[in-house]
């Protein structure tokens, strides 16, 4: 199938190169013409499959492997809402390396204490006293009665480090949990992005469905 960018309509601008004539145009891709997912599609979960991005692949390659086709890598991107690629889709290695030492400065920096988290705690009995995970002090402490043993219990210090590599790791993660358009769905997406990106008659600018020429405000000076 064709790449995304072969589905936006043409726009017309103004020529400022050098030796251009007053009524010179350019054309172009109108980029600001964004293709999203129909509001009844979006929000029906029955459309959408679960999947996790593996190692340093990049949208193309989820693409090629769950659509055989690399060009539907917008169809990744915008099932998921995903308009910053940089920052909302999952670093490789090399750039996650280098983004942690840009923003912690030294190794040393970055496997220092980001924060504390809980381990489960049980009583006798093996009920939960303590979720696992919880944020809290570095010096956390519980004390609860434990039935079983008939006497109060308490625990000391039972926060563990989670370290800015493991913190930043972590948010990397939970950019790897995506859904994806079943492959069944495509061609009514494709369909739908066709249509969105025709142009509508009703402005000076229109030219055809697919083409607006801006205005030229030298042609009237």
């Amino acid at each position: 199938m064709a790449n995304y960018f072969s589905y936006l309509p043409d726009f017309e601008y103004v020529s400022r190169l050098p030796g251009a004539t007053i009524s010179d145009y350019k054309k172009v891709k109108n980029i600001f013409k964004r293709g999203v997912l129909r509001e009844d599609i979006f929000q029906n979960l029955s459309f959408f499959t679960k999947y996790q991005v593996k190692g340093d692949d990049r949208p193309d390659n989820v693409a090629n492997e769950v659509y055989d086709d690399p060009d539907l890598d917008w169809l990744i991107l915008i099932s998921n809402n995903i308009i910053n690629f940089q920052s909302e889709w999952p670093l490789t290695q090399l750039e996650f390396d280098a983004f942690l030492l840009e923003k912690y400065g030294t190794y040393a920096k970055i496997n220092e204490a980001h924060h504390y988290e809980t381990v489960e705690i049980k009583n006798n009995s093996g009920a939960i006293n303590v979720n696992e995970g919880l944020q809290v002090e570095s010096d956390f402490s519980i004390s609860f009665y434990d039935t079983k043993i008939g006497q109060q219990v308490t625990v000391n210090n039972s926060a563990v480090p989670v370290t800015n590599y493991e913190y930043e790791e972590g948010l990397e993660d939970k950019k790897r949990d995506i859904f994806l358009l079943k492959p069944e769905y495509v061609n009514v997406v494709i369909d739908d992005l066709e249509e969105m990106m025709l142009y509508k008659k009703g402005s000076t600018q229109y030219v055809s469905e697919t083409l607006k020429r801006a205005d030229n405000v030298r042609l009237y000076q």
